[in-house]
């Protein structure tokens, strides 16, 4: 559908557009008090549209979109016939090798775009009623959000999937949604510990003050626990923790990322902000807080490892909710649709930044 587009030009256009409506939502914001929620939904479903299409039908491409061709690569074996071989993430798996039996490739890639997209408009819509758009324009102006579902498909759709069943209330349904989310990519087993841990320990400062400590230990003595960590196997990736880059990775480069970090601390304060300095008090809020610190302490524990930013995805997939959550709930600040566009562009300031300008 979009290979008349130069495959050197596909992604960057995606962040111009979303420079575009951010800049709008800027805009907005310093001329209305509060957001004009009817065409702010409309609008919102028309990028759903878009995005699905032009995220789930881009040009088949290893060098562009990462895994995307080893993706494709595995579907067309399932589509000529070749059994599952893999015993891990079974539910993804059996997902490929049954759409090999109905659809194309482009397709199946169509409908991981709706797995991705869609659970999270449906958590947005879930928490946030007619501001939903908001919240879902946060999470897809996040860092790592494009990323994720052109490259690490299966971590992108069970990130999404997690999410939708941390907004379920009833927990029946919250645990089946939660699983699902593990069988599709079993690293979601270390967000899903810190959400469990939550429910017993549910204190905000004293885990904003284990998030700090690691900080100063992944300097001291980051490499015990690479090795420790990456010993266990519960997940293939955590070979990487002992593996060189042997993919030869510029983006996922090794080393202490205090680029990241800093990323990552944009999220700490804001909860820090609205919790202790504003007094915000909403249950779900703590729970999407503590797993968020819970699983990116684990990713500056190991901050060195080659694919870094994968380990850090287990948290950032949940940093635009983090950060924006308190301000579509509740009347925290003076000015605060104005305060909610000038967040958006810092957030939005780093992703164009990282991806557009350094790439």
């Amino acid at each position: 559908m979009f290979d008349w587009i130069p495959l050197e030009l596909y992604s960057p256009i995606y962040y111009y557009i979303l420079l575009g409506i951010v800049l709008m939502i800027l805009v907005d914001s310093h001329l209305n008090r509060i957001p004009r929620n009817d065409k702010m939904q409309r609008f919102g479903f028309l990028l759903i549209i878009f995005l699905v299409l032009y995220m789930g039908f881009r040009p088949i491409s290893g060098r562009y979109f990462g895994d995307t061709s080893t993706y494709a690569s595995i579907f067309n074996n399932y589509f000529n016939g070749a059994d599952i071989t893999s015993d891990k993430d079974f539910l993804f798996h059996n997902l490929m090798k049954i759409s090999s039996y109905v659809i194309n490739v482009h397709f199946f890639f169509f409908l991981c775009a709706l797995l991705y997209v869609v659970p999270l408009y449906l958590v947005c819509k879930k928490w946030f009623k007619d501001l939903w758009f908001f919240g879902f324009l946060f999470l897809i102006t996040a860092f790592s959000f494009w990323a994720a579902g052109t490259n690490g498909i299966r971590n992108g759709i069970a990130g999404s999937l997690l999410l939708l069943g941390i907004s379920k209330e009833k927990r029946i349904i919250q645990t089946l949604w939660i699983i699902l989310a593990v069988s599709v990519h079993k690293s979601m087993l270390l967000p899903t510990a810190g959400f469990i841990l939550a429910q017993f320990f549910n204190q905000p400062k004293k885990m904003i003050f284990f998030w700090a400590l690691c900080i100063p230990i992944s300097l001291l003595a980051g490499g015990a626990f690479e090795t420790f960590f990456g010993s266990l196997g519960f997940d293939d990736r955590l070979s990487y923790l002992t593996e060189g880059n042997v993919n030869d990775d510029d983006f996922s480069s090794t080393g202490f990322r205090w680029d990241f970090v800093l990323y990552s601390a944009t999220a700490i304060y804001a909860g820090w902000y609205y919790i202790v300095k504003k007094g915000f008090h909403d249950q779900v809020y703590y729970w999407l807080f503590n797993t968020y610190i819970f699983a990116n302490a684990f990713w500056i524990l190991v901050i060195r490892a080659n694919f870094s930013n994968r380990f850090a995805y287990l948290s950032w997939f949940m940093i635009g909710l983090v950060i924006i959550y308190p301000l579509l709930k509740e009347n925290i600040l003076n000015n605060q649709y104005k305060k909610v566009g000038f967040v958006l562009v810092l957030q939005f300031a780093f992703t164009f930044f990282m991806n557009v300008m350094l790439s």
